[in-house]
């Protein structure tokens, strides 16, 4: 029997590469799971339990915790940098910007103990060079068209936004249950994006 190839029909996966990326797949989602509620030195026990596999299948795709965490931060980063795709085709350029950046606070702070900093900051170290530049294209796109077509103050920049907050994140996670709340702090941060500079302004 021979096998008509241009027909425009894809390779079959075989099998077994199928069954290695649904596990890779499903040991990431229970990382993310596992890491947000016990922070990054969580059992990995727990996890390749979670994800219905024995511990050997975890340590053939994560020989050590450090590849599962950058798994985790790449996976993370990818589901930022969609959002931002997904915003960028909303009506109100200035809402767009504000939602992606309540949804960036929300991931830099999610895993107790990584914060914003290892996301933004050594997630090149963890394994993706592009990690940082990844979520900055992603805010500058947005941030583009909101002084573009909203009312985005023109002296902003994409590195003033993401700075602005990581420092949110690092500030309040782990911190006073009393204290400020973070979505409060950003939309003050987002006041000043979006009030335009005021008379006393340097520049």
């Amino acid at each position: 029997m021979t096998t008509e190839y241009g027909s425009g029909a894809a390779p079959a996966v075989p099998p077994r590469r199928l069954d290695a990326r649904l596990n890779r797949e499903r040991l990431v989602a229970a990382a993310r799971e596992v890491f947000a509620e016990a922070g990054p030195g969580a059992s990995l026990n727990e996890i390749a339990r979670r994800a219905g596999v024995g511990p050997g299948t975890l340590y053939r795709h994560f020989p050590d915790r450090t590849d599962l965490l950058a798994a985790v931060l790449r996976d993370r980063i990818e589901t930022l940098c969609a959002r931002a795709e997904h915003l960028l085709d909303a009506r109100d350029a200035d809402d767009a910007l504000r939602r992606w950046l309540h949804d960036f606070l929300d991931h830099a702070r999610a895993n107790q103990g990584m914060g914003g900093a290892l996301l933004v900051e050594t997630a090149s170290a963890a394994g993706d060079p592009d990690c940082r530049r990844r979520i900055v294209d992603a805010a500058s796109g947005l941030l583009d068209r909101a002084q573009r077509d909203g009312t985005a103050r023109a002296d902003v920049t994409v590195d003033d936004l993401v700075h602005l907050v990581v420092g949110i994140a690092l500030s309040t996670t782990g911190g006073e249950p009393t204290g400020p709340e973070p979505p409060r702090l950003l939309e003050l941060v987002l006041d000043a994006v979006f009030g335009g500079p005021r008379p006393d302004s340097p520049g």
